[in-house]
């Protein structure tokens, strides 16, 4: 972003769900469908509040998460960002399921003003989604990527999943491929590494987790396939044709500062982060009875919020200061050093925590903020 306008970012949680996969921890449920509407006017009046009390600033980006944000009535989401005051040319995405990606639909949040959509894909190998607990096919995928493209998103993403249940190496690869080689193929691809978080069904099944081996080689083979397509590397799980990265993630990566609206919904605003209540019934029950949904808060220091500048920025191709990480042979293969910058090589994204481990924060002022180029 350029400009005097600093970024500032809205998040919006939407947490119902048609079903819930396996592998999810998130705060989405499949079972309160029936608070669609009022969540919808909680979320516009917690918008309110943060404009009129906290001097929210016009959002450079926007972005509606889950859960799934396209189960709920397009117009009632188009409703909620309006609530949100928006500069010119500001990113709006919406994450959407491909089996949602009606041309209706579509055509509601464009006129809405939405200007990005993110397609929850995960795979396009039936066995392997079926493993995923998606409820889609190949087909759907295809039919989705076309939708949108024809309804005039230049700008949208594709998220996969590497490791699901029973996926194969030329599993992965025919994703990555079938997805590039689309008519219309995403100029923006996530790909993510299979996770096993507590309590979830996948935690509770030893024999359909990922092993760590398979999915180091699925990473190397997505970074090749990618970058052989023309995806340049954006973030470690990201990649992106050139002036197609994602402003609002960019925002997180730079640590810049966003308010987060809905339940479980989190924000950052000079070094301070809070976060709302997990559930929707009682962020809705609370927002009703003219209170703040707010569960906790934290302030940083500044050694914290240097430390994290640095930490996220690592993730980056920007990369880090070379002093910030010790010039010694255990970190030979991990990172680049070039021109006073390291930069994560392939292998050290893989061992990105044990690099983010080495890093020295010093005394000085903190990271400024706007760091990130536009990678145009």
């Amino acid at each position: 972003m350029t400009g005097a306008t600093a970024p500032f970012g809205v998040y919006v949680h939407v947490p119902f769900c048609r079903s819930r996969c396996d592998y999810c921890a998130f705060a989405t449920y499949t079972d309160r469908d029936h608070l669609m509407g009022a969540y919808g006017s909680a979320c516009v009046s917690e918008l309110e509040w943060a404009v009129a009390d906290e001097g929210v600033p016009p959002a450079t980006s926007v972005f509606f998460g889950g859960g799934t944000p396209s189960r709920l009535p397009a117009d009632l989401l188009v409703e909620i960002l309006a609530a949100v005051p928006r500069t010119a040319g500001a990113e709006v995405t919406v994450e959407c399921n491909p089996e949602d990606a009606r041309p209706d639909r579509l055509a509601t949040y464009r006129d809405g003003g939405v200007t990005r959509i993110s397609l929850g894909v995960q795979s396009t190998v039936p066995h392997v989604l079926a493993g995923l607990g998606r409820r889609h096919g190949e087909r759907e995928a295809v039919d989705a990527a076309a939708a949108v493209a024809e309804a005039g998103f230049a700008s949208w993403n594709m998220d996969l999943i590497m490791g699901g249940a029973g996926e194969s190496d030329a599993d992965w690869a025919r994703s990555l491929t079938g997805v590039i080689g689309l008519a219309e193929p995403p100029p923006h691809i996530s790909a993510y590494a299979l996770t096993v978080e507590p309590g979830t069904p996948l935690a509770a099944a030893p024999d359909r987790q990922p092993d760590d081996d398979e999915l180091a080689d699925r990473y190397e083979q997505a970074d090749r396939i990618l970058e052989h397509a023309g995806y340049r590397w954006e973030e470690i799980s990201n990649w992106a044709r050139p002036g197609h990265g994602c402003r609002h993630n960019r925002l997180y990566w730079d640590q810049g500062e966003y308010r987060g609206i809905g339940s479980a919904a989190h924000s950052h605003r000079a070094g301070r982060r809070w976060w709302n209540v997990r559930t929707p019934d009682r962020y809705v029950r609370m927002i009703g009875d003219d209170r703040r949904a707010t569960a906790g808060e934290e302030v940083l220091t500044d050694r914290q919020r240097r430390f994290e500048a640095l930490a996220l920025r690592l993730r980056t191709p920007v990369g880090v200061p070379a002093d910030a990480l010790p010039d010694d042979g255990e970190l030979d293969g991990l990172v680049t050093r070039v021109d006073g910058t390291a930069v994560l090589t392939v292998r050290g994204r893989l061992l990105a925590n044990a690099v983010t481990a080495r890093l020295a924060v010093g005394d000085e002022g903190l990271v400024p903020a706007g760091t990130i180029p536009p990678y145009a």
